[in-house]
Parts: structure tokens; sequence; C-alpha cells
């Protein structure tokens, strides 16, 4: 007679495997018997008219705001223009016309940049009061849109009129 294929080792691997089974169908059941159902309704989750996220469906017979779309603003406003000058404030220290580069030292914190004549607005020179942007190049910060720095207008001042009042009565 032939001996049979399957070994001992064998018989108690597909005991086991066949346990788990039963173990994985029996916790199966157990949770659909324990759940609360209700299925995708317990899934659902509603937005309020505020942006939070809640379970409770919204209210119909709440009246809702009506909201134009063309009032919705998309994007950054537009920025007024300001008396503040933008980017950094320097003094150009060199500058070579010829081959076209040169170097601005920071007015606030002394470092040295770069500076290439691709990356002028207005011609410079040596000593020179500029504002500039940084821009990262290949070997450190480069300073790019580089224009000469205008000082704002310094505001009239306006005398009171008791002040000139006093002075002609003095005169007088």
């Amino acid at each position: 007679m032939a001996k049979s294929q399957e070994t001992f080792n064998k018989k108690e691997k597909e005991k086991k495997r066949r346990k788990k089974r039963q173990d994985k169908l029996l916790k199966k059941e157990e949770r659909k018997a324990n759940s609360e159902g209700g299925g995708l309704d317990n899934m659902m989750a509603y937005v309020d008219e505020f942006g939070n996220i809640t379970d409770t469906p919204p209210d119909p017979t709440k009246k809702k705001k009506e909201i134009k779309a063309s009032s919705i603003e998309l994007g950054v406003p537009k920025r007024e223009d300001s008396d503040e000058t933008p980017g950094r404030q320097g003094k150009v220290t060199f500058f070579n016309d010829s081959k076209g580069y040169g170097f601005i030292k920071d007015s606030q914190t002394s470092e040295n940049f770069f500076v290439h004549v691709n990356g002028l607005l207005e011609e410079i020179k040596e000593n020179d009061v500029v504002t500039y942007e940084l821009e990262r190049g290949m070997k450190g910060m480069n300073a790019v849109g580089v224009r000469k720095y205008k000082a704002p207008a310094p505001k009239p001042e306006v005398e009171d009129e008791d002040e000139n009042d006093a002075e002609e009565n003095t005169e007088a």
C-alpha cells in the first residue's frame, strides 16, 4: 500500500488555517450583530453655513442667505499704492559699466549683493542709493529690479493761524 501524502505537520497547518477562517467568520458576524447599522446615513457628513462639518443634515425650513456669485472675490485683492519703498535699500559700492556688474551694500544688514546690468531698471553709478529686490542666483543672492531711491517729498508744514496773528501783533 502507498503511504499517505499528508504528514502530521501538513495536517496541523491545515487545522490551524480552518480554525483561523472560522474565528474570522465568527468575529465578522459578531460585528454585524452589534453594529448600529444604518449604512450610508451613518457615513454622511454635512457642512453648515459656517463651514463646519456636522453629522446633522441642514434644516430645509431655515431661510438661507443669498450670495451673488459676482460678489465673490477670488485671489488676492489689489494692493493700494503706499508711500513705503518696496524691497530693500542699499548703496552701490562698486559698479563697472564696461563689464556690466557691480555690488550693492545693504543699508540695514551691511551685506554685499551682486548686481548685473540685466537686473537694472535704471542706470546706476557708484555711491547711488538704490532700492532692489533679492533673487537666488547660482553663487548666492543677486540684486534685481534695481532703481535709484527717491526719497518721499516732505509734506509742507501748515502754520497755525494763531501764530501768524501773534507775529503780526508784535510787529505793529
